[in-house]
């Protein structure tokens, strides 16, 4: 390992990019194995390493299985294509789920053929566990002649958490798609049989829906049954499918309130069904709640959400899981940001919009995208404004991290179909930093003081002054704040 060092934020910045364009290759894709291969080729073209590996858990949870390698080695059936969980390194990684990063590998004591190393000139070893709750899916592993920079494995972070999370799906799709057959019962049905300890309701008429989707229903609905179900809803909608539970909270000595007049229907068949909280089971404690922490990465993947509260002063908890259910009613978007975290963030509320999702840039009505070294599509671009960052020139809106389905729908509407919008005035478009640099220059402040209070150089405090009055149309500083003012920007 190389001596402790401060992180190189440009090279990490710039790292992080390349992991950000291999997410983006295989978002969608349901095969486990074939992103796997996808991710080791992009490993070995980007980041110039000798080969790179993934190794994914067998069913018994016992051994990995080799099933992707690039660049030196492209074979999966050699000595490494069985790995007991807690043997060699990368058995020890899924055992222990430690990342692990050395530069000297020749030296290291767990390597089974040191002269192998030396011959083949490899320094560095990158190893990192794709975990997901406490459940491990396997190991990425990389090889260099290169030392790895000691902020590799931050990057190998990023990498591994969006890994994961397309896995887990594309191996919930295999699984659902392996219990359901030509002919099988329909979800409603298997979702029922899955619930022992309260009855179905079905509102809406039913659909086929995808097989991830379908899985994570399935799961959900398994989950319930281990903790007393007592009431369970699914609903179909023109553009969603959602699961509405209501599960016991913990036991209690006190006794049972009459039911509230103001509780939902919901809640009042759950209270005519005669569960009171001082019968409540040992094993319906909110704490057994956090086994659907497990899925709610996987429902988050496939655009949903699933969220738990409290109801009925506290004696029950109500979870509700809510996914798209391929419905799109709206134009077509392409989603590109800087970071895999703020893509996935933006295509999630993209699907609750009701927007198509387009992997083709160039076929998409809008972009969506805070990255300003994009090729602009020819339509129109929403930039996402989240940071100091100057809005580029050829933006015709802007839109928040706080922003709601609704009001991204009506959006990429009016901007697919060449209509103005409010969000794509001047003052929409002035970031956070310019507008801190405008309030503090009324105050009176030279660009010294503002730098001083903002922490920032006085050549960026010019840059964004000067930007302002460009979008404010403003011919000098006295312009620009007079604008600003009038336009209750400050």
């Amino acid at each position: 390992m190389q001596g402790h060092s401060l992180l190189n934020s440009t090279r990490l910045l710039y790292d992080l990019q390349q992991i950000h364009d291999i997410a983006r290759g295989f978002s969608g894709n349901l095969a486990p194995d074939a992103i796997a291969r996808q991710v080791t080729d992009a490993l070995v073209n980007r980041f110039e390493c000798v080969f790179a590996r993934i190794w994914l858990m067998q069913p018994n949870r016992g051994a990995l299985r080799l099933v992707a390698s690039s660049g030196l080695y492209t074979h999966i059936n050699g000595a490494f294509a069985e790995v007991p969980v807690g043997a060699f390194k990368v058995g020890k990684i899924a055992q222990n789920r430690v990342p692990f990063l050395s530069n000297r590998l020749s030296e290291e004591s767990w390597v089974k053929d040191r002269q192998w190393a030396i011959d083949n000139q490899i320094q560095g070893f990158a190893g990192y566990p794709l975990a997901t709750g406490d459940r491990t899916l396997g190991v990425l592993a990389m090889f260099s002649r290169r030392p790895f920079a000691p902020e590799f494995l931050e990057v190998l972070q990023v990498l591994c958490m969006t890994l994961t999370v397309a896995i887990d799906a594309a191996q919930a799709a295999e699984q659902t798609a392996q219990r359901m057959p030509t002919g099988a019962a329909s979800l409603s049905d298997q979702i029922a049989a899955r619930l022992q300890s309260t009855n179905l309701i079905l509102i809406g008429t039913e659909r086929p829906v995808g097989a991830a989707i379908a899985y994570s229903l399935l799961q959900s609905a398994e989950r319930l049954n281990t903790i007393d179900c007592n009431y369970c809803r699914l609903t179909y909608t023109p553009a969603n499918v959602s699961l509405d539970a209501l599960v016991p909270a913990a036991p209690s000595s006190a006794p049972s309130p009459a039911p509230s007049p103001h509780h939902s229907a919901m809640s009042t068949d759950f209270w005519h069904r005669g569960h009171h909280a001082s019968r409540l089971p040992e094993n319906a404690s909110p704490e057994n709640l956090s086994q659907f922490a497990a899925l709610k990465q996987l429902v988050t993947y496939l655009g949903g959400t699933l969220r738990s509260q409290p109801v009925m002063e506290g004696q029950a908890h109500q979870i509700l899981i809510d996914l798209p259910a391929n419905a799109v009613t709206g134009p077509s978007v392409g989603i590109q940001c800087r970071s895999p975290a703020l893509t996935y963030g933006f295509t999630r509320l993209a699907y609750q919009s009701g927007l198509a999702i387009s992997v083709d840039l160039d076929t998409a009505s809008v972009l969506i995208t805070d990255n300003p070294a994009l090729q602009i599509c020819p339509q129109a671009v929403i930039w996402i404004d989240h940071s100091a960052a100057p809005v580029p020139e050829a933006i015709a809106a802007t839109l928040s991290l706080e922003a709601t389905p609704d009001q991204l729908y009506d959006l990429v509407m009016a901007l697919s179909q060449g209509q103005p919008t409010s969000d794509s005035t001047a003052e929409s478009r002035l970031s956070n930093r310019e507008r801190q640099v405008m309030q503090l220059l009324a105050q009176g402040l030279r660009d010294r003081n503002i730098a001083q209070q903002l922490f920032i150089s006085e050549s960026t405090v010019k840059f964004h002054i000067n930007n302002s009055l460009s979008k404010l149309n403003a011919k000098n500083r006295y312009q620009g704040v007079y604008q600003a003012a009038i336009r209750g920007l400050i």
